[in-house]
């Protein structure tokens, strides 16, 4: 298009552009543009985070071998930490305060250190979820991947760390008189049951801590609470005998306690069937398939979020 100007040359003007008018969205429809980090659908959620599933593992596996890299001992600490923590509390609970009623030596020890241990398992999962956006920020903005990455890898890191632990459990439940039996398979859909309720846990606290960075210093709090109220170092419906029934139900059924008490009788010959609440297997199994999917959906919905503001 063209037109004259006063002093007798010839202006060019250019022709209307054919996105003229469009809004902002229209135009990225037109040119098939997406936002950046847009949360995929579920099915492709999924399929992304199994597509990283080596990530995963190797990160996890670099965490592991990085928390205790300036210790002495170094790995050790792994077997260590929840051996003391053990020790404190048959000191404190075995010895002076005589939780140990209703059981004999060689079952309460063996009793105690399996709760610490499964107990620190999901713990240190909540935990790490926590932080597992938060604290690595850097990564979040400067790669691309599925956010859930990084609490499952968290998750997947302290249950790696469990099965170290499980050697010392293995030595513990022997020298009290506990020996091999065909039970001790029971502890691999345990700890299959468990990693999936931890993961899920460990995903909604990433969600939270994400968000909310003050969650990391009320945590110890709330897990030591619900530690106590799990039945770490007592037997619940011993020590509650003389209290409501219906208190030491809601006690019981706590997903801490039903792991706990499920990893106890597959490994202990004095902790029998009548130390567990009714359908337990059912409940374990509950508790670890709607936390999982719950956390999962959870976390997914604000995927887009994670790493910006």
């Amino acid at each position: 298009m063209s037109e004259t100007t006063q002093d007798g040359g010839v202006a060019v003007t250019a022709p209307p552009s054919p996105d003229d008018g469009l809004t902002p969205a229209e135009l990225a429809a037109k040119y098939g543009l997406a936002v950046s980090g847009a949360r995929p659908g579920l099915v492709e959620y999924v399929r992304q985070l199994w597509g990283r599933r080596h990530f995963i593992l190797a990160f996890s596996q670099a965490k592991l071998t990085a928390q205790y890299s300036q210790a002495k001992l170094g790995q050790l600490w792994q077997v260590a930490t929840p051996l003391l923590n053990a020790l404190v509390y048959f000191l404190i609970f075995g010895l002076i305060l005589k939780a140990d009623r209703g059981m004999s030596r060689e079952v309460y020890i063996p009793f105690l250190v399996t709760g610490v241990f499964v107990f620190t398992f999901t713990q240190s999962s909540v935990m790490a979820g926590v932080r597992a956006i938060s604290g690595n920020l850097g990564l979040v903005r400067a790669l691309h991947f599925p956010r859930a990455s990084l609490p499952i890898s968290f998750s997947l890191q302290q249950l790696q760390q469990l099965l170290f632990s499980m050697i010392v459990l293995f030595v513990v439940a022997i020298g009290f008189g506990s020996y091999p039996r065909l039970s001790w398979l029971l502890i691999v859909p345990v700890l299959a049951l468990q990693f999936l309720f931890n993961t899920g846990l460990a995903l909604v606290m990433a969600r939270l801590g994400s968000k909310t960075p003050d969650l990391a210093q009320l945590m110890p709090f709330v897990m030591r609470t619900w530690m106590y109220a799990s039945g770490v170092m007592f037997s619940i419906p011993v020590m509650l005998k003389e209290h409501p029934a219906w208190i030491a139900d809601i006690l019981q059924w706590n997903p801490a306690a039903i792991y706990m008490d499920l990893m106890r009788f597959a490994l202990i010959d004095g902790y029998g069937s009548e130390n567990l609440p009714p359908h337990v297997w059912a409940v374990a199994l509950g508790w670890a398939v709607l936390v999982a999917l719950g956390g999962f959906v959870y976390f997914w919905k604000a995927e887009e979020r994670y790493g910006r503001g």
